[in-house]
């Protein structure tokens, strides 16, 4: 009598499978380990910015108070709203990755790339802004109105730079999110091989989280009773 034969189950996306991999399972959780690895450093690289900000603001308060207002409450509102709408578009994406619906992933990914778009399109106004009025910190600085003006242009080097870290993260999702959206419109994705779209999905997420402890931070600091929306 034949010995049985094991049954190896099919895979309906076998190109997916790499070779050191044995089970799907398995690639997907090295995959999902690697993006949260990456984004723990991504943590402590936003974080030293974060804690100088804070050392700064508590050593030079009516400074960092003064020139918070000359930044734009309702550009900062609209970009915050925007992204808060691009998780949305994204996390729908994931889902309708899950579901194996191309047609959908690739219409949310396209929204989330157009939120995307219009943020950093906003924020480009914002710079030209700020360069308009020399509120860029260099030999060409003013604030008029701002109290301290050298420990002024020090907020202003901290919103350059921890504003356009974060710009950069964007522009580097918005280049990954057009791989993704051809991808998707070639029907690489399926309901059982989606982890690029779901580990992307954690990348846009955790970009938008940073803007919402930026916002508050660089926008909102002492606003309250000290003239207003700039």
């Amino acid at each position: 009598m034949d010995s049985p034969v094991a049954v190896v189950p099919e895979i309906e996306n076998p190109a997916a499978l790499q070779h050191h991999f044995e089970t799907p399972e398995q690639q997907k959780d090295s995959a999902t380990i690697g993006m949260w690895t990456f984004l723990l450093t991504e943590i402590m690289f936003f974080g030293g910015l974060f804690l100088a900000y804070f050392a700064y603001r508590q050593a030079y308060p009516l400074a960092f108070a003064s020139a918070s207002l000359k930044t734009n409450l309702l550009i900062g509102a609209f970009n915050t709203t925007v992204l808060i709408c691009s998780s949305l578009t994204m996390a729908l994406g994931v889902h309708f990755a899950a579901l194996g619906k191309k047609n959908l992933l690739v219409v949310f990914l396209i929204l989330t790339l157009i939120l995307g778009g219009a943020f950093l399109g906003v924020k480009a106004y914002e710079y030209h802004d700020k360069w308009v009025h020399h509120e860029v910190p260099g030999p060409h600085f003013e604030c008029e109105g701002c109290v301290d003006a050298q420990h002024t242009q020090l907020f202003f080097s901290l919103y350059f730079g921890m504003t356009g870290l974060h710009a950069s993260h964007m522009i580097v999702g918005a280049g990954v999110l057009l791989v993704l959206i051809w991808q998707a419109h070639r029907g690489k994705f399926t309901a059982d091989w989606y982890t690029p779209i779901e580990n992307f999905g954690l990348y846009w997420h955790f970009v938008d989280i940073v803007w919402i402890f930026l916002f508050p931070l660089l926008y909102l600091i002492d606003r309250s009773g000290q003239g207003g929306i700039h």
